[in-house]
């Protein structure tokens, strides 16, 4: 009499049935104020226009992109300016002393100026300054842009660190490299749009690259470079039992399984998520082990780079967007090894380790023909104090650091803005991480005021309600 009954066209999910049964005449009000889509869950997608349907599908930037892509090489723990790439003469003239100036407030307890214990050497034809650490950078000194004036709001390394990566001290904001790929999408379907390359974890975590309220398939995915072997580096990337036919035909009905699951609660993110790292785990299969097997390297790239993680991570990071990977973030180490608070003197062993890398990195990009639209970033989250903790160390500083970059759209052999003589504050043009992220998204071509997606009755977007774009350090 009533026909055969499909339970997939008469389930409802919980929140239509609860609009269903109570929400009445009220529910029709609020339907002729809000858009249909935002009945159907809290996020709307309010991203580039005339968007492909694949959500990592590569999308045309906004206006003309002087970089394609961008390798962020994060020292965590926060490296000092004054030992790295703000010479202070000031600091050996003052040695111990504390003058007016040199007093301002930061996490822990401090004592007098304490000086360098480096020697910084004008390098290239520029001229610019570098700390003797730094050997082998040194050599690209004509690449490098330094920004001696950027700050950021809070001394202590997990709002810093959440500053830095995400544009809010809270870990309630996405991460730029999801903000990228929810912008551009991503040139290689075959590999995450966005990696990031870390022997362990940094402070925070998993919070520096998640995706919050962007949908799930643009967050970052983590490997662990301390061990690159392609065989593990991915975790059950290949199903011995089946051949690839068939775990195509399972994975197809599965989708449509899901597919049917997900008519019925529009705008499940989670689910939504799920679908497309189903996918994505299913190409990857084709590609993934082949880019971290770091052995189809020749001997004479190897040396290059030297041995280790942070060389190891390097050189993934070439190979990665060398395939169309739209972010690579290379950690220096688990937790924050480059908080040196009790001896300044441990960051020449951290610089070591990061020198010949980084140096055959920009070689190497630039033989290949990709540092001119690669954009190369390097800092931590803040800087260190000129006074001294304890008798040798250094305390946090965010009033006053330095990062640099190459490539992608910057000039370089250039120092931009100033700290004050003894390099405890940015004084002279002045560059928060709000402008940073904002010269970022520019040089990639995306207005960073134009990047929203909406959520929760508002627009957000990187930068928040803030940002410039630092045109000075364009070439």
């Amino acid at each position: 009499m009533f026909g055969q009954l499909n339970p997939a066209e008469n389930l409802i999910s919980r929140r239509s049935w609860i609009n269903r049964l109570g929400a009445g005449a009220g529910a029709v009000g609020l339907a002729s104020v809000l858009a249909p889509q935002a009945l159907a869950g809290d996020v709307i997608h309010a991203g580039p226009a005339n968007a492909p349907a694949g959500p990592l599908s590569p999308r045309p930037p906004m206006f003309p992109a002087r970089a394609k892509r961008i390798i962020h090489l994060f020292m965590n723990g926060g490296p000092s300016q004054v030992d790295t790439f703000d010479p202070k003469p000031a600091l050996e003239k003052y040695n111990g002393q504390r003058p007016q100036g040199a007093d301002l407030k930061t996490e822990r307890r401090t004592g007098g100026l304490l000086q360098s214990p480096f020697k910084f050497h004008r390098r290239g034809r520029s001229g610019l300054e570098i700390s003797e650490i730094f050997p082998r950078l040194g050599e690209h000194a004509d690449d490098l842009c330094v920004i001696r004036s950027m700050h950021t709001n809070i001394p202590n390394h997990e709002p810093s660190l959440l500053m830095m990566t995400s544009g809010e001290t809270q870990p309630t904001r996405p991460s730029m490299g999801s903000w990228l790929l929810y912008g551009l999408g991503t040139d290689n379907q075959n590999l995450p749009g966005f990696v990031v390359l870390c022997p362990g974890k940094p402070v925070v975590g998993p919070a520096l690259w998640g995706n919050r309220f962007l949908p799930g398939i643009y967050q970052g995915a983590q490997i662990n470079n301390s061990q690159m072997n392609p065989q593990t580096v991915i975790r059950d990337i290949n199903n011995g039992s089946v051949s690839r036919t068939a775990q195509r035909e399972q994975l197809d009905l599965l989708k449509r399984m899901n597919e049917m699951h997900l008519q019925q609660r529009s705008g499940d993110n989670p689910l939504e998520a799920r679908i497309q790292s189903l996918e994505m785990a299913f190409r990857m299969q084709t590609e993934a082990q082949e880019v971290f097997d770091l052995s189809r390297e020749s001997k004479i790239t190897r040396d290059a780079y030297g041995n280790g993680e942070f060389a190891n991570g390097c050189l993934a990071a070439r190979r990665l967007v060398e395939r169309g990977v739209r972010m690579v973030q290379v950690f220096y180490g688990n937790g924050q090894p480059w908080d040196d608070h009790e001896n300044i003197a441990s960051h020449a062993d951290k610089a070591r380790a990061v020198d010949q890398p980084i140096a055959a990195l920009l070689a190497d990009l630039k033989e290949r023909g990709l540092l001119e639209d690669t954009l190369v970033l390097w800092g931590g989250e803040f800087g260190r104090t000129p006074v001294s903790e304890g008798a040798k160390g250094r305390d946090h500083n965010n009033h006053g650091f330095s990062v640099w970059m190459a490539g992608g759209g910057v000039r370089g052999g250039m120092a931009f803005g100033a700290t004050d003589e003894f390099g405890f504050a940015a004084v002279e043009n002045k560059v928060h991480v709000h402008d940073l992220h904002a010269t970022l998204l520019h040089l990639m071509g995306i207005d960073h005021e134009k990047l929203t997606f909406r959520y929760s009755g508002r627009d957000f977007r990187l930068t928040d309600v803030h940002g410039r774009v630092v045109q000075e350090v364009l070439a």
